[in-house]
């Protein structure tokens, strides 16, 4: 494409993708991946990347509509949530068929995966991250819009918790009573335990700002300032804690505590779900190794857990807290390099980042063959080429997809795996 020309292509939908767009053909031949696209949808779309071997873009007119297109209920949804405009029901069988997708593309013959939901598509997040914006009338949160570096001023989100958006708007209101430039702040995070606490943490550009006074909506700030040269909010170093800014939630019974900023499930009542069928598929192993471990989330409610592996320094703080009282080891190392507990009798409970498997951790398990596998994912793809790694020692006895993220195309996944 030629600098500055805007091209715009009529295309039909064949399906959604892993990625969340659309599908469709070219007249060239090439295949065209789109935003704000459903399957079977005639669109007019904007091409906004054009490569040898295909195309994106995003669907500008509507020609003819899917029968699942519903209205969004936010007019940035395109950022945060591009799902919005798929009916809900519809959304959770895309969800299904890209798993099996996933799964197929392994060679791996899988049965039509259920996907379990608590039916609440909005409002569930209790964790939301903000940009900012200023203007002539003051401070705004802001989000990226998708495909540009030009921001939208919002005024919450409709997928986070209530409580979120109240405490955001009195942080903002705070933020609007002092002398702060808008160029000053990187993003402020808030997080809320299921009671409605909620806690912030607001990641500044320079080393000399300002505490802020108390604010009634939150229990805990804690203000970081975050490099400027970098784009992500990294805490370079901390300005200024008041209050608490420590949640926790019951897990299965189980008390576990989480900080502001540290890994943490953002749906709680889908994850508890999740929770339930890994105690259940596990309960007949007495030795179970929990693997990438956080805070210890999977690992201390289900019980029967010797051990937790996590890297972060953070998470194995409140891990060791958390595991108190449960004779549960707390490990801070990477899985790789913890390869000793992956033993033939043990259990192995795994929820890797979205790249999945560490390549020892794969050629562990293959030489020492534990007796069982439990491998979450937020990654089918990855997941799936790891449980392909492993097929021939192994059968996939059980599959089930979680819709932990509602309205975007983020799906979880649990897999089963008995030694053979």
């Amino acid at each position: 494409m030629r600098k500055n020309v805007v091209r715009f292509e009529e295309v039909v939908i064949e399906k959604l993708v892993h990625g969340g767009q659309g599908l469709g053909t070219l007249p060239d031949g090439r295949k065209v991946f789109l935003w704000n696209a459903l399957p079977g949808e005639k669109v007019r779309a904007r091409i906004t990347r054009a490569k040898k071997d295909f195309c994106e873009g995003i669907a500008e007119e509507i020609l003819i509509a899917s029968k699942d297109r519903v209205a969004p209920k936010e007019s940035i949804f395109l950022a945060t949530s591009p799902w919005q405009v798929l009916e809900f029901g519809a959304e959770n069988m895309a969800k299904s068929q890209i798993l099996k997708e996933a799964f197929t593309r392994e060679n791996i013959d899988i049965d039509d995966v259920p996907m379990i939901t608590d039916n609440l598509d909005f409002g569930y997040r209790n964790k939301i991250e903000f940009s900012f914006f200023g203007d002539d009338d003051g401070i705004h949160f802001a989000f990226y819009n998708r495909g540009s570096h030009q921001k939208q001023i919002v005024i919450g989100s409709a997928l986070a918790m209530p409580c979120l958006n109240r405490a955001g708007q009195a942080i903002l209101a705070s933020l609007n009573k002092l002398d702060i430039r808008a160029g000053d702040l990187k993003t402020v995070i808030l997080r809320c335990d299921q009671q409605g606490n909620t806690v912030a943490a607001l990641f500044v550009k320079t080393k000399d700002f300002a505490p802020l006074p108390d604010i009634q909506e939150i229990k805990g700030l804690k203000i970081y300032y975050s490099n400027p040269k970098s784009p992500a909010s990294v805490a370079t170093k901390l300005l200024f804690s008041s209050g608490d800014t420590l949640l926790g939630d019951d897990l299965g019974g189980t008390e576990i505590k989480y900080d502001v900023t540290g890994f943490f499930q953002v749906n709680i009542p889908v994850f508890t779900k999740a929770l339930q069928r890994i105690d259940e598929k596990t309960k007949a192993h007495n030795h179970k190794i929990d693997m990438y471990a956080g805070v210890g989330s999977i690992g201390i409610p289900i019980g029967g857990v010797e051990a937790l592996i996590e890297l972060d320094p953070a998470n194995t703080k409140l891990a060791k807290i958390n595991a108190e009282n449960h004779k549960i080891t707390v490990i801070q190392a990477s899985s790789e390099d913890s390869l000793d507990y992956i033993t033939h009798e043990v259990c192995l409970i795994v929820d890797p980042p979205r790249s999945g498997l560490h390549k020892d951790v794969i050629e562990r398990i293959l030489d020492v063959k534990p007796a069982q596998i439990c491998y979450l994912s937020c990654n089918p793809s990855t997941q799936a080429r790891d449980v392909a790694l492993l097929k021939n020692e192994y059968n996939l006895s059980f599959t089930e997809g979680y819709n932990f993220f509602p309205r975007t195309p983020h799906i979880e996944c649990l897999c089963i795996l008995e030694r053979k």
